[in-house]
């Protein structure tokens, strides 16, 4: 353990470009949420469900996939529960919506995706998905308060962390403080990200078993803003929203073990001094980091914004290949001002390209060449087995996988299609029942595809070998 003291605090970054945070004001990569949560993170207990999760409903919140996961059948209610929209449902919001249950005998048929929304309804869900988040003035000031958890030395930034909470992790047993050194290029990865990165997360550990290596990974997720890069770094340092509550799981590990990089997943109205304080950090006990950020995929918040509708088209027949292209152009376009910005820091940022994943994705299927999926957009065409299961975005079954797939390819350099072995997925959304070897091998195509045609991901394959060429 080191024993070396930050003797200054980190500098606020000027902006190569003046109107960069208007640009970047438009960022919609994960939930159209409004300003981030200050919920508690606490995740409820695995194997709650029915009556004995109604009778815990008081001491526990749901993010959306546990809420999908314990209700089964039901899970498409949670955005009608979900009133705020920030990712998670309180008992104060689960008691709500009971008593309106009470007083609506036909609640389900009232709510039930397919029916047709009020023109007031879908007036309140655009505005909520254009809602801009706002941040603590702290964050213009050149200097971090004087108690913030980043200034401590690497033994005080351990004692607070040993004696206050965990922080929330989406892969549980592949998590840990510190690893040992690894051999063949493996990466000892620490990340924070909410529920459009946890696919990724959930997913990546099986694809590098198969690989023939086990992922090391230390998380501090979240849903939502909460598991966005400037929430994280104000609930790790104890400063702003988080004043004198500090939870620095990642600082801890960061300044007390050996790491190679590090992931993040975007929100509404990032800057970049949201992460080149994390890279700051990193760089200051394991210099020579990489460093990489999802850059999600097409919500219908962003067709809403871009396409100035009101609401949701009506019709899948709305989404052209033309209008992938334009959504897709967009936010390259955001990312990459946001990734030049952190390049000023470090050449080592890259972009996992799971826009151009899922994009890819929808334009195969518009061709019929996606076996066994059955829609884009499920709140829209209303098919269970769709590429994006609710409003706000999140990917539908099976898709995890081909996140995962851009994960790996983008980390390690290499093809999934070159794994031999069998991938033995485990997360709750990886194995539906309609997904094929033919359609897995598809993904593994999509995501090498994606991964070496971005001109950020940092990957190539000129030979077409399925080896980046940096790796040969």
């Amino acid at each position: 353990m080191r024993d070396l003291i930050i003797e200054k605090p980190m500098m606020k970054r000027a902006l190569t470009t003046s109107g960069l945070l208007l640009l970047l004001a438009t960022m919609n990569g994960a939930e159209p949420q409004g300003a981030a949560s200050e919920k508690s993170e606490q995740p409820k207990k695995a194997g709650q469900s029915g009556k004995a999760s109604a009778r815990k409903a008081k001491d526990n919140n749901w993010t959306e996939e546990e809420w999908e996961k314990d209700k089964g059948r039901q899970g498409w209610v949670f955005p009608h529960i979900d009133k705020n929209a920030d990712g998670q449902v309180t008992a104060g919001e689960y008691a709500e919506f009971q008593n309106y249950k009470k007083k609506h005998p036909n609640w389900e048929s009232e709510l039930k995706p397919k029916a047709v929304k009020s023109e007031k309804a879908e007036t309140a869900q655009a505005a909520k998905a254009r809602a801009i988040p706002t941040f603590d003035p702290g964050w213009e000031e050149d200097e971090f308060p004087p108690h913030a958890v980043s200034l401590k030395t690497p033994e005080e930034i351990m004692t607070i962390y040993k004696r206050g909470e965990a922080g929330r992790t989406y892969v549980e047993a592949n998590d840990a403080m510190s690893f040992p050194k690894q051999t063949d290029g493996i990466l000892r990865i620490v990340g924070t990200g909410h529920s459009f990165t946890a696919g990724g997360y959930r997913t990546l550990p099986s694809i590098t078993r198969a690989a023939g290596f086990e992922q090391p990974f230390c998380l501090h997720n979240g849903s939502g803003g909460t598991g966005s890069v400037s929430y994280k770094w104000e609930q790790e340092n104890g400063i702003f929203r988080f004043d004198g509550k500090p939870v620095p799981k990642l600082l801890s590990a960061i300044s007390n073990a050996k790491w190679e990089a590090m992931i993040w997943g975007p929100y509404k109205a990032d800057r970049p001094k949201f992460y080149t304080s994390w890279i700051d950090f990193c760089e200051k006990y394991n210099p020579g980091m990489k460093y990489f950020l999802m850059d999600a995929w097409p919500t219908l918040g962003q067709v809403q914004d871009q396409f100035r509708r009101r609401g949701n088209p009506e019709s899948e027949s709305f989404f052209t290949d033309e209008v992938f292209d334009q959504l897709n152009a967009a936010a390259n376009q955001r990312f990459a001002a946001l990734v030049n910005a952190m390049r000023e820091t470090t050449d080592k940022v890259y972009i996992l390209p799971t826009n151009a994943a899922m994009t890819e994705a929808a334009k195969r299927f518009n061709r019929g060449e996606l076996p066994g999926v059955q829609g884009l957009f499920k709140v829209i065409g209303g098919k269970e087995f769709s590429i994006w299961r609710d409003q706000r975005g999140h990917l539908g079954p099976g898709f995890e996988r081909l996140e995962g797939y851009v994960f790996y390819a983008t980390i390690y350099g290499k093809s999934p299609e070159l794994i031999s072995e069998p991938i033995k997925f485990s997360s709750w959304n990886s194995n539906p029942s309609f997904l094929s070897d033919e359609l897995d091998k598809i993904f593994r195509e999509i995501a090498w595809k994606a991964v070496v045609e971005h001109p950020l991901s940092g990957v190539a394959d000129e030979n077409r070998n399925g080896i980046g060429d940096h790796l040969e």
